[in-house]
């Protein structure tokens, strides 16, 4: 048996496991499969050595472990930009970070072209740091929005980007082409909540994308909707970088419409924090 799956603590609502152990049913194979098991922060490091002695291919690794599998493994290039590992390949012992390429994938898919294209991305975290890091390499101006600019400035620094730390009340004046909602602001359950305020109007024709896909449909959403925006969520995102990492650990091409499905069945399913 092919065994890989998911780490992070907590991981109950992971839904990893529906996806990857859909897209092995859908290809009929019946000889890998995807677990999740939650691994407390302090015993890192024993549980990637149990992982690696009980032939494990490889792990997705969610929060608040992304950081601390990293002195563990070797982190390639893109995992290093961005701070964090998120897939890991214990055939190499390499970790790499499949986010970045998820949300660009994603954007892709719908059509949305950010060479050359000024787009405001808001937050500084680790979603932030990717999504930055996708837009630079792809030749977009990125500008940065934090509640703390040091922290937007050191993630600039830290993938290499050009781009700018703004406050939200400069960067709304600006003209620009692609929001970027990278903070956990407006996820269930404060699903009333959202990181564009009210008091500022809302730039009307630009693509907005938010991370967040618990609601499916978020405050911020509805309102740049409402302004006739284009609108996004990021289950694609979850779905494509799970797709990067299948295709890593078994050389094969996922079926992106049956992970879909299985992510949209589980979400129906269940509300709660991302994970």
């Amino acid at each position: 048996m092919n065994k890989v799956g998911v780490i992070g603590w907590p991981i109950e609502h992971s839904l990893s496991p529906a996806m990857h152990n859909a897209a092995f049913a859908a290809l009929g194979m019946t000889d890998w499969q995807y677990d999740k098991m939650a691994i407390p922060p302090d015993i890192v490091r024993q549980s990637l050595k149990e992982f690696r002695d009980h032939n494990f291919i490889g792990l997705n690794v969610t929060v608040p472990l992304k950081q601390a599998v990293m002195p563990f493994v070797k982190s390639d290039a893109v995992a290093k930009a961005i701070g964090a590992v998120n897939t890991i390949d214990f055939r190499k012992n390499v970790g790499t970070n499949t986010d970045a390429s998820g949300f660009m994938d994603d954007l892709a898919a719908h059509g949305v072209d950010v060479a050359g294209k000024r787009v405001v991305v808001l937050g500084a975290g680790g979603a932030a740091r990717a999504a930055v890091y996708g837009l630079s390499q792809a030749g977009a101006e990125v500008i940065v929005v934090n509640r703390t600019p040091e922290r937007a400035e050191r993630l600039l620094q830290d993938v290499q980007s050009s781009g700018r730390a703004l406050s939200l009340e400069e960067a709304s004046g600006l003209s620009f082409d692609v929001l970027v909602n990278a903070t956990s602001v407006g996820m269930s359950p404060k699903a009333d909540e959202s990181p564009w305020p009210d008091e500022l109007p809302f730039p009307q024709g630009i693509a907005v994308y938010d991370m967040v896909y618990r609601p499916a449909k978020t405050r911020l959403m509805m309102r740049a909707d409402g302004v006739g925006c284009r609108v996004i969520g990021g289950v694609g995102m979850l779905v494509r970088q799970g797709a990067a990492a299948f295709r890593l650990w078994t050389g094969v091409e996922p079926p992106i419409d049956v992970m879909m499905k299985a992510v949209l069945d589980g979400l129906s399913g269940q509300t709660g924090t991302k994970g």
